[in-house]
């Protein structure tokens, strides 16, 4: 019998104190709002009245969207840009080297960033000069700012791309109706030109690899003749390979191959 009449109280008790904390949180929000009045939200009305904070409102959904692309920096960066190619060939010529970790990765990432930072240039100065300074001097609205920015980089992808890595995704999708390049939609645009930079890379790295191929089936030659079995082939050939590279400059040709290898107009 107690405990049936306990449980009354018990439900008044906590909806009490549910509302005590409530209007506290209310309070709690008010004197928030008398401090600091420059936080204020903008006013939502649903009553058919033209809203009046909506500079404020639309600044605010640019911050959201700002802060949602630098998420996605770091694969803009990676899937849109020159960097796929340097930081594969890069990677191949370690590999062919057979140095292990040295240069670090740390160091191959470095070059390759500032590499792309240099093949990408005339791209950072067209969108500057036809998209930004326009836009920040009040000439053009903000989808003509996107649109100007988004074709440099279409042009530099389209340079890039193959037409048969282009038409595979274009059969994969049933897409039809696109007589232009430049109307190419971006969701096929971009895995293709990623396709295509694989590919490109994996030529590149099989162009490497043959050199220090070449060395490492000598020196095993060499040492199966001398009866060495137990003497690895490799840690003979890497002095080998480190004299080879160093004799033929090889860091500058390997550089110059695969900036030249972009097929984009630097103006």
């Amino acid at each position: 019998m107690l405990k049936l009449k306990l449980r009354p109280l018990l439900k008044v008790g906590l909806i009490l104190l549910a509302v005590g904390f409530t209007l506290w949180l209310v309070a709690e929000a008010a004197s928030a709002q008398n401090a600091f009045p420059q936080l204020n939200m903008p006013n939502i009305s649903i009553n058919g009245q033209k809203a009046s904070e909506k500079q404020t409102f639309s600044t605010t959904l640019l911050l959201l969207g700002g802060l949602s692309i630098l998420s996605l920096a770091p694969y803009i960066l990676a899937m849109c840009t020159a960097f796929i190619r340097i930081t594969m060939t890069l990677s191949f010529l370690r590999s062919a080297m057979g140095t292990q970790q040295v240069p670090p990765t740390q160091v191959l990432m470095g070059l390759a960033l500032f590499l792309t930072m240099f093949v990408m240039a005339p791209v950072g100065e067209s969108i500057n000069k036809d998209a930004l300074q326009p836009y920040l001097a009040g000439k053009i609205p903000q989808h003509q700012f996107f649109a100007k920015a988004y074709k440099p980089i279409q042009e530099f992808m389209l340079y890039q791309t193959r037409e048969k890595d282009i038409q595979l995704f274009f059969d994969i999708g049933r897409v039809k109706n696109i007589k232009k390049r430049e109307d190419i939609p971006f969701y096929i645009l971009l895995p293709s030109y990623v396709l295509s930079e694989i590919k490109t890379s994996f030529q590149i790295g099989f162009l490497i690899y043959v050199p220090f191929l070449i060395i490492d089936m000598v020196v095993a030659s060499v040492l199966m003749s001398m009866g060495m079995f137990m003497l690895s082939p490799m840690s003979i050939s890497l002095p080998f390979k480190l004299l080879l590279f160093v004799l033929i400059d090889g860091w500058h040709l390997i550089i110059k191959g695969v900036v030249e290898s972009f097929n984009y107009p630097r103006t």
